[in-house]
């Protein structure tokens, strides 16, 4: 296993415990949270990906099923704004201080926000970016949940 980043420093700061996942990660994938599920052999549903956007002027975090789209308006709802939009590649590696296909919600640059779909809640657990790309963390939701301080919304 490669070195920690900042989003398994975080976890053991915070004395969570983890699983890891290692997959090669294939930068042509059409949809890269489906190309983890389908290495690692995670339901799509179960595997999360994090996506960076902008509600309100404001940039926030989305963890939502790979297999999913993001609804702009249930976003711009849920944080309480009229409008939402998906930040550009470059503007989400600078707040985020990841490579994209590598995003955590966890360690990032700059604490934003965080929205996580309801629907992810229902699982034993969840599978997310290890802010590497091919780096996959497992826990609890709940658990990231309560870290980030984020909220679980109908996404």
């Amino acid at each position: 296993m490669a070195k920690g980043t900042p989003a398994t420093v975080a976890l053991e700061k915070a004395g969570i415990a983890f699983k890891l996942h290692e997959y090669d990660y294939d930068p042509n994938a059409e949809r890269i949270g489906m190309q983890a599920a389908e290495a690692l052999g995670v339901s799509p549903q179960r595997l999360l990906k994090t996506l960076m956007a902008k509600a309100g002027g404001q940039p926030v975090c989305v963890v939502i099923a790979s297999d999913r789209e993001v609804s702009l308006k249930k976003l711009a709802a849920a944080a309480g704004t009229k409008d939402a939009a998906m930040l550009a590649a470059a503007e989400a590696e600078r707040i985020t201080g990841y490579h994209v296909g590598g995003i955590s919600p966890l360690g990032q640059k700059k604490r934003v926000k965080v929205f996580i779909d309801a629907a992810a809640m229902a699982h034993p657990t969840i599978v997310f970016n290890g802010g590497r790309r091919g780096l996959q963390i497992e826990i609890a939701p709940a658990e990231l949940l309560k870290l980030l301080g984020a909220s679980a919304v109908d996404l």
